[in-house]
């Protein structure tokens, strides 16, 4: 998950928790906030009935009503009420409030009721004055739901706010990934170009970024400029040794074992030459040193490799199978591809069993043309793939070769921006698939 996701979410999963709590909170702040306005309410209505309460008006509650000695006062709609009732004890003059339910006229509701004893011309009396409480529960009940609506509503609004604005400041960082880290197959091709953001951690990540790549690719450029040095200054010694050895085999005073000796070390100096020639291939490779503007017909390449390799397949009794049903249309370094497509069909010649089968096919994946080259011998584990492009890997120690065939048909695949992959399992044989873009 994205850190714009993550950072976004836990904004909303915080919003939502204060909400939750608001939510949960909501019925005792209104229940307070209600009951004092009632209680207020009560209290003045207390006030107001006993200031202009007198011996007359008393004993016409109590005359009024029956033997009870009790007085009752209700509204219409039953939201209100006042009792004054007779004490058959001592008056305390305290004024208590209380909920309780009352039944009025066989009706029973919740009320929040204020309870006084006082004395009247040496009389104890209670006075109760009563508020409906069922107004106030659906008042609350259509608070909590407003306040839940407009709540996530705001949650809603400010998840999305929050979510454009953190894409908006994560801009730079997103830019600086896609421009500057994804697309760099390598230093030589870094952007330098100022990433502009109005944030100054954005802004030294992109300086320090800059900066890394600049020792990065002047440490590249040493390397490759090293190995070809290296290998070209080593063709000039190996040339001479040669001629030397050469020169030696014309000795007709040389034994028979001196002569062999001397032939071994050709045939080392070869490959030691061979192994610099691929070197300064990669190298040169790497460099860009190599045009790609030519057309390059890649069943004419396979053509030329089957006939040039007729002999060696004919001795391991192999069947070629050559499929290419499609036109690619392909413009780059024919010299170059003829390797690359050379390395890939000897390694299928080499690596074959006896009898074997070589499949080349094309098609397409994903509107993108691919070719396949594919043959039933020894196979590779997940390890041996995982490295067999690297320099000096060899399949099999058993075979000839430097271990440098794959590494140069890498080389050539990134030069051309050709994906490949190798599909292969003991035993069984191995694909190379070659995707271009």
């Amino acid at each position: 998950m994205k850190f714009k996701h993550q950072l976004s979410i836990f904004n909303a999963l915080t919003r939502l928790l204060v909400i939750l709590v608001l939510w949960l909170l909501l019925p005792v702040l209104v229940e307070k906030v209600v009951y004092k306005h009632i209680g207020r309410t009560l209290a003045e209505k207390k006030q107001h009935f006993i200031k202009h309460l007198d011996r007359e008006e008393i004993n016409d509650f109590l005359v009024r009503n029956d033997s009870a000695e009790t007085y009752s006062s209700y509204s219409t709609l039953h939201n209100e009420f006042l009792q004054l009732s007779r004490l058959e004890h001592r008056a305390s003059n305290k004024t208590i409030f209380r909920n309780e339910p009352r039944v009025i006229e066989e009706e029973q509701n919740d009320y929040r009721i204020l309870q006084y004893e006082f004395e009247y011309d040496g009389a104890p009396y209670l006075l109760e004055i009563g508020s409906s409480l069922s107004e106030i529960e659906e008042l609350t009940f259509a608070i909590r739901l407003f306040i839940l609506v407009v709540l996530v509503v705001i949650l809603l609004v400010t998840f999305l706010m929050d979510t454009a604005y953190i894409d908006y400041l994560l801009k730079p960082f997103y830019k600086i990934i896609d421009t500057k880290i994804r697309r760099v197959d390598e230093p030589e091709k870094f952007d330098h170009t100022p990433i502009v953001s109005t944030s100054a951690d954005f802004q030294e990540l992109d300086t320090v970024l800059n900066q890394m790549m600049d020792r990065m690719g002047e440490l590249f450029r040493k390397e490759k400029q090293f190995i070809a040095n290296v290998s070209h200054e080593l063709l000039t010694p190996v040339a001479l040794l040669k001629s030397k050895f050469e020169n030696l085999l014309q000795n007709e005073s040389l034994d028979e074992a001196a002569v062999d000796k001397i032939v071994g070390a050709l045939r080392t100096l070869d490959m030691l030459k061979k192994i610099i020639n691929n070197l300064l291939l990669i190298s040169r490779i790497e460099n860009n040193q190599y045009a790609a503007n030519e057309k390059v017909d890649f069943a004419e390449i396979f053509e030329n490799l089957i006939e040039d390799f007729a002999d060696r397949i004919e001795e391991k009794q192999l069947r070629v199978t050559l499929q290419l049903q499609h036109t690619s249309g392909f413009t780059g370094n024919k010299t170059l591809m003829h390797i690359l497509f050379y390395n890939l069909f000897v390694n299928a010649i080499k690596y074959n069993n006896t009898g074997g089968e070589i499949v080349i096919s094309d098609g397409h994946l994903e509107n993108h043309y691919f070719i396949t080259v594919s043959d039933t011998g020894i196979g590779m584990d997940a390890q041996q793939t995982e490295n067999i492009f690297n320099r000096f890997t060899r399949i099999s120690h058993q075979q000839d070769g430097q271990g440098l065939g794959l590494a140069i048909a890498h080389s050539i695949a990134h030069f051309h921006q050709i994906a490949v992959a190798v599909d292969s399992e003991l035993g069984k044989g191995t694909t190379f698939r070659l995707l271009f873009n």
